[in-house]
């Protein structure tokens, strides 16, 4: 599940809430190096301190086939050791010891992940220079140069299987890695690691990979903090020197929406997992705000959404029941979900039903949406109230290619969503008939399984 949402989560960040004044002076200067590495950044001195990350399209969609988990190993290795370079000076071999340490000397933290889409790198470290220039070379010389050192991808490896075996006795987790199988089929957003599938990586793997997906001109850098416009131009430029021009990608198979299916697999928990939903929404989309807003009202407003009025308030069916949007590069999926008693399954997802059904044919009330549009658009603030808030939404407006004015129109695209809009965009978007159920404690009632 953490491969889905790591970054999901973080460019979720950029559609959430705001008003105005809060981020008028987060102004966005964007420009490309010679190289083509992109970079965004945004001025502040607030604290003598300085975010960056660095992303590339070398998330799990990106897998080879039957080799799934070689995008989140190669990230994870990256920091495990750095082999001898000679460019663009010399520099020796490190241990994953001395990696460690070195960022310590400096107080730089470091972090970073794969997710579905996107994978790379992050820093925190001071301003002054000695310890910026410091830590930068040591994140640009992981990106570049990873030993990927044979005992540690074995290590790796045997924490990444043991976790696998864990998450196959988890029902949640079982839940969710069907409902991606069910709704994408054969596209590699379907795919997740399995014991054979880790168990047949090796570190040629993760050296091709890295190879053909770490490369300067496909790099996204994005940078907050205390710095002029040179300075962040000058880092930009120190963490993709080392990297070498990639080629184009291959096309991805395009999303289709396969034809309705409801699985259910047996499982001794006492309570029935449910997931339902279909592929909707890529980023960028336009009808991301009515969208957005509309489902605030729908399941993700919390105690105030209709889904919790009518599963949990009206019938004390769950004691959660939630929806959401998670629009990728490709389109993600809309989903609704649940934990109920195992013999009233049938009830509480009958329940969802009619009520997406309903919300589709009628839409929102005119005071659904007025309580919506003022909860979001008053909690912005809180959104973006620190460098690292700020780092992860740039950070997503440069890998989608979302406006650079994406987070000071924001407040004014939600201020005028209507009812109407939000229903017409639910019916483009969303269809109760093709919509594909999961249930996961309930008794099967047919051969299938989560593995």
């Amino acid at each position: 599940m953490f491969k889905r949402f790591f970054f999901a989560l973080a460019g979720m960040a950029i559609g959430f809430t705001g008003i105005a004044p809060a981020h008028a002076a987060l102004q966005i200067q964007s420009w490309s190096l010679a190289n083509g590495t992109r970079v965004l950044f945004v001025e502040n001195h607030s604290i003598p301190v300085v975010d960056l990350s660095v992303e590339f399209d070398a998330g799990s969609r990106r897998d080879p086939q039957d080799k799934s988990g070689v995008a989140s190993l190669t990230n994870a290795m990256l920091a495990r050791g750095l082999r001898e370079s000679t460019t663009p000076v010399a520099e020796p071999a490190m241990t994953e010891a001395q990696i460690s340490d070195a960022f310590a000397d400096t107080a730089a933290q470091r972090g970073g992940g794969a997710g579905g889409d996107r994978a790379g790198a992050s820093l925190r470290t001071l301003s002054s220079p000695a310890e910026r220039d410091a830590s930068v070379t040591l994140l640009a010389r992981l990106l570049a140069h990873p030993s990927f050192p044979e005992n540690f991808l074995a290590r790796d490896k045997a924490r990444t299987i043991a976790a696998i075996r864990e998450s196959e006795t988890k029902p949640e987790s079982i839940a969710d890695k069907a409902f991606w199988r069910v709704l994408y089929g054969s596209h590699p957003y379907a795919r997740h690691e399995t014991v054979a599938s880790v168990e047949s990586i090796t570190r040629d793997d993760l050296v091709a990979f890295h190879n053909a997906h770490y490369v300067a001109n496909r790099a996204i850098v994005s940078i907050i903090g205390d710095l002029s416009r040179a300075d962040a131009d000058a880092i930009a430029q120190q963490l993709t020197a080392r990297l070498p021009e990639g080629t184009s990608l291959p096309e991805l198979p395009s999303v289709d929406i396969a034809p309705p299916k409801e699985e259910r697999i047996a499982h001794p928990a006492s309570q029935a997992h449910i997931l339902l939903g279909m592929p909707a929404i890529a980023r960028g989309d336009p009808d991301y705000f009515p969208l957005m807003v509309g489902n605030y009202t729908l399941g993700g407003g919390g105690f105030v959404s209709r889904l919790t009025r009518e599963v949990r308030e009206k019938r004390g069916l769950s004691y959660s029941v939630y929806s959401y949007f998670n629009p990728l590069a490709q389109p993600g999926p809309f989903q609704a979900g649940l934990q109920t008693q195992k013999e009233q399954t049938d009830n509480a997802l009958s329940v969802v039903r009619d009520t997406i059904s309903t919300y589709l044919r009628n839409g929102p009330t005119e005071q659904e949406v007025k309580a919506a549009k003022d909860n979001l658009i008053g909690g912005f603030a809180l959104r973006i109230d620190n460098n690292k808030k700020i780092l992860d939404n740039i950070a997503a407006i440069g890998f989608y290619r979302l406006p650079l004015n994406y987070l000071d129109t924001w407040t004014s695209n939600v201020a005028k969503v209507t009812a109407a809009d939000i229903k017409a965009a639910f019916n483009r978007k969303v269809a109760l008939d093709k919509m594909s159920t999961v249930i996961v404690g309930s008794a099967a009632s047919n051969a299938d399984t989560a593995k």
